[in-house]
């Protein structure tokens, strides 16, 4: 395999001969000569890819510190050969001479007749050629100039590999231009009356491809192939989702590609092939790159992956020949903002290597508290604004932050603190927009991560227009048009928005309005799209600006933040190609992230591509499937003995030759290697810092006076620091002793203020206010206290002193056990903590009293706002006597942690835990005991020869660190090999036990059964259990439209009833659908039991809650009807429609299935099939 890397030269080189583009790019304006733009264009290098035993280069990699040298290897760049002939017709004087000019005016008159030409009218031109003069005409400039702009560097290197008869694998950014690479290759193929396959992961950008190739290439030449649509599916380029290809090549394992559905196909392009990382279809990827035929030319397109190269190696070894290409550059580069309460700022420096310093959280504090350190023009100024001096002791952290800032004192900011600045700063939504709109960033895709959020946020800002009068009045026109056409279609509550230039775009829009959606953005009529983050996989929808709203979201485990690769993949959208010269990122300021974390996130790198292959019934039958029982008599039927029929070996050979395995095989044997490497060498370093060898050290160094003056100090010193330390944790046992009373005497009183105290990971001392609900164990039935006794998560034990001088055993001797308690704090997250986290208790609080006569006790309020919470708890601290856990609250819990006052607002004398005498004494004695060693140390500093040993300890600090950073490489090597570990086979024997027992599959014979041949040919998540369902003859006695409910019960994983207002509504299944279901149930738990004892995990889907609603729809009943007061979203129900019509669209085509069932199945589909929810390709 060989490699091609694009990197972009620095601005900072000075131009070279061939840089020089500025003038001669106004000529090209009316010259058909394409001229470079007007920078400096990327270099490539090549170098052979690694061998199959390593996955590393044995040649260096470049970096931008090696452009320097390679500055003289310009002149063999192609790209340049242009920019030569230019400089022949330069005069001194930088005029263009009269040769020039009139050849300019010869050649303008074929641009003209140029520009008239349709792309597919260059196609057939090309087509016509090479049928003349045969395939010698096809070659990169042939391609290229189909094409109205000079093609990038990365594409034409491609373009190049491709036509070396090499599979291609191209990483580049997204909207790079990766797609244009696969037209070239689809121009190629159907010049050589070839077919080439294209596949995506979704069917909504599947029907993308489909109508912009059929621009490129006309109607007759482009067909389609979903679960939904097949349109001329013999045409020579097909587009068709990655599932419906795996099942084509299931029947072409190991032979030639023209015994089946493969037949004429040169070329499978796989976009978007990242999704190879996906958890729930990367498998699906995998299977298409192992059973592909190796004479079928393999186009990778991948958005930008931290190993490309490993994804190329894999490739390379089971398929053959392939190329990659990567490329960083992108045609429209980036810009990056922060949007705060006040301005939007430039997020990074001005080299883009660090975050810009006025978005650190010190210089907020800086700015709030009066201090001003930098001048109007944004120089360094060491004066307060009184006058006084101070000095200037600024910090410089990791990714650019400022540790420490003049002014502010050098204590690191607490959580609390933290929290306190970001909501000061938080933006409402109509702040940024207006930042936007004044400085000419629209149109913005603006992605939030739910869908209520997505309509609220048009909602607010639907009163302010962002379209003139004829832009308005072009958008009232398309939707008048597309609500004569569609009338079932238009979202009613969103036309208000969508006439000022705001819309919604989210699953739970109907597919048909988010399409018009897209097609008034993409004409500029609609300035803002309010999306999820569906909306970057792939769907090309440029926008000036993206706008990201938070850099964390919710998910059914709880808040968890974007990894790189979301993050890069949402930015990608901004910038469109032709129009803008830069593209815009904003990043919004929250309450939970500031400018520090994006900046953390952003130059943590991308992630890199996961295996993520499973095997399924599906695999399992397809492989292992030979010879049929005929259904006429019990002998077997021969004549498809030759399709498969493969032995366990072979099937094994194939299932282990999964991008896991190989990454198993040859990059975790690398990073063992390094791994022993390291922790061999922490071993090393661990013993030269031990006692021990310092105590060597020491004698070798200093004299026998000096070393024994030293070594009893530091032995008193050890004893010293280990009484402080007991009586440090006797202190925690009597604060034990004297809170869990204070605590008890609330739980009927008033609701107290608490302070809590914990060090974070970083070691950051944290105060939280917050305050106290209750002791978890006295909230009885809570979904809380159910957690705590059951998650061994929480498990508590017992804390005893030890015996003290004077003390009798029983005194010394007492069990302190640890309790939960659980308050909200001013951060508006929920606390669940036992006595070792709190600092003290105050007072003051809520008054446990109603606000009106019949509401609700404040205690009870909160309880009941703390039921509502999905518990998903982070631990934030640890120790023996309990830990700190916390979750996030809800918008209802945010009025309540608003009037927790600050802690500065509260008085020591307010304090409630100083009222223990023995709790005062105990404190007294500890700080005693910190005093004398504080005495020892400085004692131990006046010493002789403490000069050296003092250099002897700083050494042994800086081997400590050492230490620490090769334990995080360790950790981060340990966590790769985790997420690469080989898997896939084990599985397969689990799945095919469950196929033998079931009689769909004899393993031994590989004879397969109905049952068998049945789940083979269908598409679903548990093929199994769909084909034990569409078997029963219980299914026979059913009506189309009760068929349809039946089935809708199968495919309706992942739908949810989403009750907003008045929409509460779900029509229920008939009697004969639920008592249908409910038999099916008892036939879904013994098949569970069987999977559980194979160890499979495969979920069978079985819910009756929406089968009503299918019904409905299928028995006639209108979208108007269906949808009104319904708790579903629109798009949601649609969605379970599609999958429905696309479960009994299979049934008429799988094998061995009753003609009666296969006929209801086609009526109850043909019925289902109709507006809103037909989605017409083209």
């Amino acid at each position: 395999m060989s490699t091609h890397s694009i990197l972009a030269l620095p601005s900072i080189f000075p131009p070279t001969k061939h840089s020089q583009f500025t003038y001669f790019s106004s000529i090209s304006q009316s010259s058909p000569i394409r001229c470079p733009n007007p920078i400096l264009s990327p270099l490539s290098f090549r170098f052979p890819f690694k061998s199959r035993r390593s996955p590393f280069s044995a040649d260096p990699q470049l970096s931008d510190a090696d452009d320097e040298e390679l500055e003289d290897e310009e002149d063999e760049d192609d790209d340049y050969e242009v920019a030569d002939e230019y400089d022949e017709f330069e005069d001194v004087s930088g005029e263009v001479s009269d040769d020039f000019q009139q050849s300019e005016d010869e050649i303008s008159v074929d641009s003209s007749n140029r520009k008239k030409e349709s792309t597919w009218q260059r196609v057939e031109k090309l087509c016509s050629l090479v049928k003349e003069f045969g395939d010698e005409m096809i070659d990169v400039d042939a391609l290229a100039d189909i094409y109205d702009f000079r093609i990038d560097k990365f594409q034409r290197m491609s373009i190049e590999a491709f036509l070396r008869g090499s599979s291609v694998v191209v990483s580049a950014p997204t909207s790079s231009g990766k797609t244009l690479i696969a037209e070239a290759a689809a121009v190629a193929t159907v010049a050589r009356r070839r077919r080439l396959f294209y596949t995506t992961p979704l069917k909504a950008l599947s029907n993308q491809k489909f109508r912009q190739f059929r621009e490129t290439f006309g109607d007759n030449n482009v067909g389609l192939l979903t679960g939904d649509s097949a349109v001329n599916k013999d045409a020579q380029i097909l587009v068709l989702t990655t599932e419906i290809l795996r099942n084509m090549l299931y029947n072409s394992v190991g032979m030639a590609s023209s015994g089946n559905g493969l037949f004429d196909v040169d070329v499978i392009v796989l976009d978007e092939v990242h999704y190879l990382s996906d958890i729930s279809r990367g498998t699906v990827w995998e299977e298409i790159v192992i059973y592909c035929p190796k004479e079928v030319q393999l186009i990778c397109l991948s958005a930008t992956v931290s190993n490309p190269d490993e994804l190329a190696g894999w490739i390379g070894q089971i398929h053959g020949k392939t190329e990659l290409v990567t490329s960083s550059w992108r045609p429209v580069p980036l810009t990056w903002h922060f949007s705060t309460k006040t301005s939007l700022f430039p997020l990074l420096n001005e080299k883009g290597t660090h975050m810009n310093r006025k978005l650190s959280l010190d210089y907020l504090q800086l700015s709030a508290s009066g201090v001003n350190s930098y001048r109007d023009d944004g120089s360094r100024r060491n004066y307060r604004d009184d006058g006084s001096r101070r000095r200037n002791s600024q910090r410089r952290g990791r990714n650019g932050t400022v540790d420490s800032t003049d002014g502010v004192s050098e204590q690191p900011l607490s959580k609390n603190d933290k929290n306190m600045i970001r909501r000061s700063q938080v933006p409402q939504i109509v702040d940024t927009l207006w930042h936007l709109k004044a400085k000419d960033m629209l149109p913005a895709i603006w992605f939030i991560f739910n869908r209520r959020g997505c309509d609220a946020a048009v909602q607010y800002v639907e009163d302010c227009s962002l379209l003139d009068e004829c832009e308005a009045s072009e958008i009232e026109l398309a939707l008048k048009k597309f609500r004569l056409q569609y009338p079932d279609a238009v979202r009613e509550t969103a036309v208000k928005g969508l006439i000022r230039g705001v819309a919604s775009h989210h699953a739970g829009c109907l597919p048909l309005w988010k399409s018009f959606v897209e097609e008034l953005f993409q004409r500029g009529l609609v300035k803002v799209v309010f999306a999820t983050e569906t909306l970057a996989a792939g769907i090309n929808m440029p926008a000036r600006t993206a706008v990201i709203s938070s850099l964390g979201k919710r998910t059914s485990t709880g808040r968890i933040q974007l990894s790189p690769n979301e993050l890069l993949q949402m930015a990608g959208r901004a910038g469109r190609r032709g129009i803008d010269e830069r593209g815009h990122v904003v990043i919004v300021q929250t309450p939970y992230e500031g400018a520090e974390e994006c900046c953390k996130l952003l130059f943590s790198g991308v992630e890199p591509l996961v295996s993520q292959f499973t095997a399924s019934y599906g695999m399992v039958l397809n492989l292992l499937g030979g010879a049929k029982v005929s259904r006429g008599s019990n002998e077997l039927d021969e004549t498809n003995t030759l399709q498969a029929r493969r032995t366990l070996e072979e099937a094994r050979k194939l299932v282990e030759q999964s991008f896991g395995n190989y990454l198993g095989s040859n990059v975790m044997l690398a990073a063992k290697e390094e791994l022993a490497k390291i922790q061999k060498e922490i071993e090393t370093l661990t013993y030269e810092i031990s006692d021990d060898a310092i105590d060597r050290k020491s004698r070798k160094l200093l004299s026998e006076v000096a070393y024994k003056e030293i070594a009893d100090l530091q032995e008193e010193l050890r004893a010293e620091k280990r009484l402080r330390t007991e009586l440090r944790r006797r202190m925690e046992l009597k604060r034990f002793s004297a809170l869990k009373p204070l605590l008890e005497d609330f739980e009927s009183g008033h609701l107290p203020f608490i302070c809590l105290q914990y060090k974070d990971s970083e070691g950051v001392e944290n105060f939280v206010p917050a305050v106290y609900l209750a002791k978890v164990e006295w909230l009885v039935g809570s979904k809380l206290k159910n957690m705590v006794l059951i998650d061994d998560s929480f498990a508590l034990s017992k804390a005893r002193t030890e015996l003290d001088d004077g003390e009798s055993e029983s005194d010394a001797f007492q069990d302190v056990e640890p309790t939960y308690y659980v308050a909200l704090g001013s951060d508006n997250s929920w606390y669940l903590f036992t006595e070792k986290w709190i600092k003290t208790v105050y007072r003051s609080g809520f008054p446990d009293v109603a606000l009106t006569q019949g509401e609700a006790l404040p205690r009870e309020i909160m309880r009941s706002l703390l039921e509502k919470e999905e518990l998903q708890w982070e631990k934030l601290a640890d120790s023996e006597l309990g830990g700190l856990w916390s979750t996030e609250g809800s918008l209802e819990t945010w009025s309540w942690s608003l009037n927790v006052p600050v802690l500065s607002s509260l008085c020591e004398s307010d304090e409630m835990l100083y009222m223990s005498q023995e709790y005062i004494e105990s404190v007294e004695h500890y700080k005693e005991q910190r005093r004398i060693v504080s005495r020892l140390k400085k004692m131990i500093g006046r010493t002789e020869g403490f000069r050296e040993y003092k250099k002897i300890v700083d050494t042994a600090k800086f081997t400590e660190e050492k230490i620490k950073r090769l334990k995080a490489r360790s950790n981060h090597l340990i966590n790769r090999m985790e997420k690469i570990e080989p898997s896939g086979w084990k599985e397969f024997l689990q799945i095919s036990n469950v196929i033998h027992e079931t009689r769909a599959l004899d393993i031994n014979t590989h004879v397969i059964f109905p049952l068998g041949e049945t789940a083979s040919a269908i598409r679903g998540e548990n093929e199994l259990w769909l084909a034990m369902v569409l078997r029963n003859k219980i299914l026979l006695e059913l009506k189309p439209a009760q068929l349809a409910a039946v089935c809708a019960s199968l495919v309706s994983e992942g739908i949810k009833v989403r009750a907003w207002k008045n929409n509460n509504y779900i029509y229920e299944g008939s009697s004969t659908v639920l008592n249908v279901i409910s038999l099916l149930d008892e036939q879904r738990n013994s098949f569970l039991q069987l999977q559980e004892k194979h160890e499979v995990e495969i979920p069978c889907c079985l819910d009756s809650q929406f089968s009503g609603m299918v019904e409905a729809w299928a028995s006639g009943l209108s979208w108007r009807e269906l949808i009104m007061d319904c708790a579903m979203d629109e798009g949601d129900l649609a969605r379970l429609l599609r999958r429905t019509i696309d479960i009994l669209a299979q049934i008429p085509k799988l094998p061995d299935i009753h003609p009666l069932l296969q006929k209801n199945a086609t009526t109850a589909s043909d019925v289902m099939d109709r507006p809103p929810i037909s989605e017409l390709a083209g």
